[in-house]
């Protein structure tokens, strides 16, 4: 069986679209008929960008800088009249020693990276989706669910994207719908060079997909939801 989505006339904003998710979120909607505005820190040009330049309208910006965010977002409602959706992709992963051994510089990048740039964009973003009736995605974690070794920082940021979209659901109860998606591990390159693959590893087209879904008019009673989509990974 097969879905499809249409997303003509739609503007979908994509933070940390460059990487691997973000990239393959901008693919999706582009494919589903959306314009696709990118935003990022790492230049759409460079050779650290996944990113097809040619699918998206890019906006380059640091989304831990409240300035950026806001003049990427006010661009884009200038330039296209209208927001429809907010996918928070952008993210960082940093681990390997118990809290007592964490340099605070660490935390704060996680924290930054992870959590604030999904408020800020969430913040500036909203009056827009609020005249459209528009969605946010963002990215929790499953490993957000509980406590573990080594990684503590990473999981309570994540925990806070959780904690965030239930907030932004309720506050905005029938006009702007905000849910997260829940990976474990996803095969990327820059994964598969840190760890040996497995096979339950999920690919982040079908990450992507599942932006459409909470997006689209399929899930409009959704709001508030942390969806798992870390397959057998």
């Amino acid at each position: 069986m097969s879905a499809s989505f249409d997303f003509e006339g739609r503007i979908v904003l994509v933070t940390g679209a460059c990487g691997a998710l973000g990239s393959a979120v901008c693919e999706a909607f582009d494919a589903a008929g959306a314009t696709v505005c990118g935003t990022d820190v790492v230049d759409v040009e460079s050779e650290d960008s996944l990113l097809d330049p040619g699918i998206v309208d890019f906006y380059g910006g640091d989304f831990t800088n409240e300035g950026d965010v806001e003049r990427v977002v006010d661009s884009i409602a200038d330039a296209h009249g209208r927001l429809d959706a907010l996918a928070n992709v952008a993210g960082t992963w940093k681990g390997g020693q118990p809290i007592d051994e964490t340099s605070l510089e660490q935390f704060d990048l996680l924290f930054d990276v992870n959590l604030k740039t999904a408020f800020l964009a969430s913040k500036h973003a909203l009056p827009h989706l609020r005249e459209t009736e528009g969605s946010i995605v963002s990215v929790s974690a499953r490993s957000s669910l509980s406590g573990g070794e080594g990684d503590g920082p990473y999981r309570a940021s994540k925990a806070g994207i959780r904690l965030l979209t239930e907030t932004l659901a309720e506050e905005n109860r029938g006009t702007v719908r905000a849910n997260c998606v829940m990976p474990s591990v996803i095969d990327t390159s820059a994964n598969r060079e840190m760890m040996d693959p497995k096979e339950g590893w999920v690919d982040p087209a079908d990450i992507a997909r599942m932006f459409l879904v909470l997006c689209s008019d399929a899930t409009s009673p959704t709001s508030g939801a942390a969806v798992p989509v870390y397959g057998e990974a």
